[in-house]
């Protein structure tokens, strides 16, 4: 009875070494244990550049990002006629605002009448400005802080 259950317990043994011989063989598929090593060292090579790279590309977005918050995102003019009645200047001056998403930029205006174009330019700063403004610089800054998209902050 005993012979037959360690009979019993060899044929088990020898159907589940069977059994990884095939499973190790289709792992391998055909190659030996050397080529596997060769794959396993180059796909961690390749995790490690991967990895180099995607750091490299985050440092890259965030300083574009940083840059582009500065840069004008808004342009709005105006056009309008600052002597109305007298007949003078017409809709040719204007006022015309260059801002970025923090509402800093600047706001340059034209006056024109017949005998002469007067050019000012204001700073802003956070969609204001130290400076008198008229209506219409005024309305163009508000016009372009509504056309600036602020994304909100995660």
């Amino acid at each position: 009875m005993v012979l037959f259950a360690l009979m019993a317990i060899i044929i088990l043994l020898v159907i589940w070494l069977i059994v990884l011989e095939i499973r190790l063989n289709r792992l391998l598929l055909g190659k030996d244990a050397r080529s596997l090593e060769n794959t396993i060292t180059w796909v961690r090579d390749t995790l490690s550049e991967m990895l180099k790279f995607r750091d490299e590309s985050v440092g890259y977005w965030r300083n574009v990002e940083a840059r582009l918050k500065r840069s004008v995102q808004s342009i709005e003019t105006v056009r309008f006629n600052p002597f109305k009645g007298t007949g003078d200047g017409g809709n040719q001056s204007f006022s015309t605002a260059f801002l970025n998403e923090k509402g800093d930029g600047v706001v340059i205006s034209s006056l024109h009448s017949r005998d002469r174009v007067s050019v000012f330019s204001k700073p802003v700063k956070k969609f204001g400005s130290e400076f008198e403004m008229t209506q219409e610089e005024k309305g163009v800054i508000e016009q372009a802080k509504e056309s600036v998209s602020i994304p909100q902050d995660k």
